[in-house]
């Protein structure tokens, strides 16, 4: 592939874009199939055929769908339905494995660039949280050293820490 041609396409799907599409359901990190398809130009139908030819590629720690009360629960959250109608089946939710894998069956250009995003967005994510994590662990060993001058202090950095966690990108639901 001509080097600008994958410029084009990384940079038409930003970090950002991605991070939006990422849901935390049942404690795993996601994406949902139509955000996927939509990412990769393809419609929702054609994409879920491909991965039905090859269902030893995802096993159900990698690709599994919603139930009728978690699609609710996430349609109530957002406006999903496009057209006459919306959906006739519950959406499909991938784990990072999941859409790594999409790349072996989606074989075209625009699926691998697409897929090399995705996967840097996550590794950023991951980043992200390990550096928080750290940064938490030595506030709260310094919290530990110090009298209760410095509490209000704290108390401060642990509240943008919070706010930092909620701005990422992805939403969370305990479904």
């Amino acid at each position: 592939m001509p080097k600008n041609k994958a410029i084009e396409i990384s940079t038409f799907v930003s970090h950002e874009v991605i991070e939006r599409k990422i849901l935390l359901i049942h404690g795993r990190k996601v994406m949902v199939d139509s955000d996927l398809a939509e990412l990769y130009r393809v419609s929702t139908k054609v994409m879920l055929q491909s991965i039905k030819r090859n269902p030893r590629r995802f096993p159900s720690d990698f690709m599994w769908q919603l139930t009728k009360k978690e699609a609710k629960r996430l349609r109530s959250q957002f406006v999903t339905s496009k057209g006459r109608g919306g959906r006739r089946y519950l959406p499909y939710v991938f784990t990072e494995q999941g859409v790594a894998m999409l790349s072996s069956v989606l074989n075209s250009d625009r699926a691998i660039e697409v897929n090399i995003q995705i996967m840097r967005t996550f590794m950023k994510l991951r980043e992200y949280f390990l550096t928080h994590r750290n940064l938490e662990k030595k506030i709260g060993n310094l919290e530990k050293h110090y009298d209760e001058k410095f509490a209000v202090v704290f108390k401060a950095i642990k509240a943008l820490l919070e706010k930092a966690k909620k701005d990422t990108g992805y939403r969370r639901f305990d479904i």
